[in-house]
């Protein structure tokens, strides 16, 4: 806003262009006289004499107001009461900008809309901007948070109006602090679909408040409700649905290496392993009932499923937990006590800011690159540290290498297919091959039984997915892999046929002949003369696959490819677009459940919002309103 108040010479001119050796050229608003000045020269500007004394006096002008402004050295703010300065009106643009500004912190960083009211934030409010008037509380609640939502659910109603099908997730989030009833949490309903450009678009369409997380039922029936007045009835082609709450399925560490520096969470999750254990009966218990209720279109989240296969072979080794713990005892040394700048040869210069934020590095493959950068630079690490008991043995540093080598392909798998922009659920089967392969070469001294408990658990967990259709139709139908991945490409190729059979609407005769139409010029009587080509014969499903599966692999972009060939691969095409939309990792509602978990919790002394699910729905779908 500062930029609108200043004080410019160029406020009198109407700059015309910008010439040679850096001159201005301008028409004096007053008389029109056209005048060359160089950027750093008013010589000439004062040859305006009424307009050069106008100019001076209202610096002057602006340079009291600011010093008004500032008040006396103890830094108190003076009222503008008497100071000559008008307050915006509440039309002004620039108070609308003020507020809407102040809205948009609030559900970015998930604030109590009552911060509007207190008195250190106005005071801020008013050094930063005296002529703004501070809005209350309840038109942040009742006005503005309102008509967010109201935009939010128009512009995804009016998306989804032209999807042909979409996918669904189902987030869930309970935390002690909602209240007295334990069981009180949040439902998050986000949908995953393509539009008309294949691009892929997710948006959350509701959070909603929930008495019992435990009721299956009232999920549903509330996930039924929301379908319905979003137009997607009939419409969702997959449920990722893991309705363990987010509380208790929070980011799994590393064992010892909790990177935070007091070992607290550790204790604290200790101490909730009786309920952890309670929850976890009721989230299968749960999970069994939408499986009888959603049948074959429930799928688990890829990305959880990894994770819960890591921490599964992690600690089938509990022994490796000696290692990680001196391992993260010299990192939060370091951190403590050595300069950032020393520090940037370890973790570079991109992560420097985040070296000591907990948020970072909660999870098992943040925790992991931080390992790998210290096992890399263990010599230089231990050259700056000053205390031996924090250096680690050879046996132990061969351990935590093994480790790194161990997990490294889970890492790359994890971070493959996290974002929602790009198709991941092509990126599963892979992985699953992957992974397998390299756990079934890997020689290991240390970590053998890590890597024993990694196959067991990927195959548990994990080996379904080799067989499931849905994943062996969009391995298949992205063009980087087609077939190349299997050893039984005749069986795959039976399954491919049958997914398209139940998914590919035939297309109509009038879509046949629509598509073969000749150019305007060819139908003309004036080229009549010439002899037509004959019209183009529909392929059959099998004519299609076999024809795509004969083109050689590229590694173009899956949703660019079948936007170029949905005209000669049509069937195909719409499988594509039922099938890629399905994501492969967590959603946007999802990660705010795990910042909500971690930052708002009674111990800490914050309090939740009481519009939080507003504030969630609206920070979910920051891009839909502020792109």
């Amino acid at each position: 806003m500062a930029s609108k108040s200043r004080v410019s010479i160029l406020d009198y001119f109407n700059i015309v262009c910008e010439g040679e050796n850096g001159k201005i050229e301008s028409n004096c608003k007053a008389c029109g006289t056209r005048i060359q000045a160089k950027r750093t020269v008013t010589s000439n500007f004062r040859k305006h004499q009424a307009m050069y004394d106008e100019f001076v006096r209202k610096k002057d002008v602006k340079r009291e107001a600011m010093q008004m402004c500032t008040g006396p050295p103890t830094g108190r703010v003076i009222s503008q009461s008497g100071a000559g300065m008008n307050k915006f009106d509440y039309s002004d643009p620039r108070q609308s900008l003020i507020s809407e500004a102040i809205a948009k912190m609030i559900i970015r960083d998930l604030q109590p809309a009552q911060m509007v009211e207190y008195e250190g934030f106005r005071e801020l409010l008013q050094l930063l901007e005296p002529r703004y008037i501070p809005v209350p509380c309840h038109y942040i609640q009742q006005q503005l948070l309102p008509a967010y939502v109201s935009q939010v659910q128009l512009a995804a109603k009016q998306a989804l109006k032209g999807a042909e099908s979409c996918s669904v997730t189902l987030d869930l989030w309970r935390s002690s602090s909602v209240g007295n009833n334990s069981g009180a949490g949040f439902l998050g309903v986000t949908c995953h679909f393509i539009n008309a450009d294949w691009h892929i678009r997710s948006a959350l369409l509701a959070c909603l408040p929930l008495p019992d997380h435990s009721n299956t039922q009232q999920m549903l029936s509330e996930f039924d409700e929301i379908s319905e007045s979003h137009g997607i009835s009939g419409k969702v082609f997959r449920v990722i649905a893991d309705l363990s709450p987010c509380e208790n399925r929070s980011a799994f560490r590393l064992p010892g290496f909790n990177l935070i520096g007091n070992g607290e969470e550790d204790e604290e999750d200790g101490s909730d392993e009786e309920s952890s254990a309670g929850e976890a009966i009721s989230s299968n218990e749960n999970n069994k009932s939408l499986d009888q209720c959603l049948g074959r279109s429930r799928i688990d989240c890829f990305a959880r499923l990894l994770a819960q296969c890591v921490k599964e072979g992690v600690c089938a080794s509990p022994q490796i937990s000696v290692p990680l713990n001196k391992g993260a005892h010299l990192y939060n040394y370091i951190v403590a006590t050595v300069a950032p700048e020393k520090l940037v040869q370890v973790f570079g210069s991109s992560t420097s800011t985040n070296w000591q934020r907990p948020s970072s590095i909660d999870k098992w493959n943040a925790q992991l690159k931080i390992l790998r950068q210290m096992v890399e630079s263990m010599d230089f690490l231990e050259d700056i540290v000053d205390r031996t008991d924090l250096v680690l043995g050879n046996l132990e540093k061969a351990e935590l290498r093994e480790l790194v080598e161990v997990l490294e392909p889970f890492e790359e798998a994890s971070d493959m297919v996290q974002g929602d922009k790009h198709v991941s659920i092509s990126l599963a089967l892979p992985c699953v091959l992957g992974l397998r392969k390299h756990l079934a070469e890997v020689v290991t001294h240390q970590c053998s039984g890590i890597v024993m408990g990694l196959s067991q658990a990927l195959d548990r967990r994990l080996a379904g997915i080799l067989e499931d259709p849905l994943y062996v139709t969009a391995t298949t139908l992205d063009p980087q892999f087609k077939l190349s991945w299997s050893s039984d490409s005749d069986w795959h190729k039976q399954v491919l046929l049958e997914e398209v059979g139940k998914h590919a609407r035939p297309l109509s005769p009038i879509e046949n002949h629509s598509e073969a139409q000749p150019s305007p010029s060819k139908r003309c009587k004036l080229f009549s003369f010439i002899k037509q080509r004959p019209t183009a014969q529909a392929k059959t499903v099998e004519q299609e696959l076999s024809t795509y599966l004969h083109e050689e692999p590229t590694d173009e972009d899956p949703l660019q490819y079948w936007k170029r060939k949905s005209i000669d691969f049509p069937l195909l095409s719409q499988v594509a677009k039922k099938v890629f939309p399905v994501p492969a990792t967590t959603t946007s509602v999802d990660q705010i459940f795990n910042l909500v978990s971690k930052t708002l919790r009674p111990e800490q002394c914050r309090l939740l919002p009481k519009n939080l699910d507003t504030l969630i729905y609206l920070k979910a779908n920051y891009r839909i309103l502020w792109s």
